[in-house]
Order: C-alpha cells, then sequence, then structure tokens
C-alpha cells in the first residue's frame, strides 16, 4: 500500500505553513499550507511533466500563476477557481508567444 507522504508545520494537527506533500502517483506540491489546503504560493508537478507555479486557495489555482505543460506551452496569467481566468500570456509549443483573454477556462481573444 503506497501512503501520501506530508512533510512540513503543522497547527492543530493539520498541515499549516510551509510544507510538501508527495503522492504514491507521482504528484508533488511543495509551498504554503492552510488548515491541511493548498493554501498561498507553491509549486505543483505532475508525472507526466506539467507544472504550475503560483498561488493557490483552497486546493485551487487562484490568482496569479503559471501553468508548464510538458511539451513546452506555458500559460502566465490570471487563474480563477483552478481555471485560466483574465488576461494571460500564452506560449504555445513553436515558441510564438500570444496574450489573451480567458474566462473561466474558455479563451475569449487574443490581445
Amino acid at each position: 500500500i503506497h501512503h501520501s507522504v506530508y512533510e512540513g508545520q503543522f497547527e492543530n494537527v493539520m498541515a499549516c505553513g510551509m510544507g510538501k506533500m508527495e503522492w504514491p502517483d507521482g504528484r508533488m506540491y511543495q509551498g504554503e499550507w492552510k488548515e491541511n489546503k493548498m493554501h498561498g504560493k507553491g509549486e505543483f508537478t505532475w508525472a507526466d511533466g506539467r507544472k504550475y507555479i503560483g498561488e493557490y486557495v483552497d486546493d485551487m489555482k487562484h490568482g496569479y500563476g503559471e501553468f508548464h505543460w510538458a511539451d513546452t506551452r506555458t500559460y502566465k496569467g490570471g487563474f480563477l477557481q483552478n481555471q485560466m481566468h483574465g488576461e494571460g500570456e500564452f506560449r504555445l509549443a513553436t515558441g510564438e508567444v500570444k496574450k489573451g483573454l480567458w474566462d473561466h477556462g474558455l479563451r475569449i481573444r487574443w490581445l
């Protein structure tokens, strides 16, 4: 049986402050925690090469962040409840960079 492993600060028997969590499937989060939830600034990586560096609120990507796909595409900009939201910069796998506007994960238009 594989278990998740948390190393870091605790408060009232909950992850709070700075810490690192590793899951059996290869995911890892290192950053700020509040009441057992990712909350504040941190970095989340997936076993397939994806990575998110940015702000979290209650376990969700929320605020400013950078999402990197394994194929070199990147998005830098706003997030709202785990989805790209507001203005952001998208780098295509070709290296071309475009600015755009997103609404709850959907691209509305290029700017």
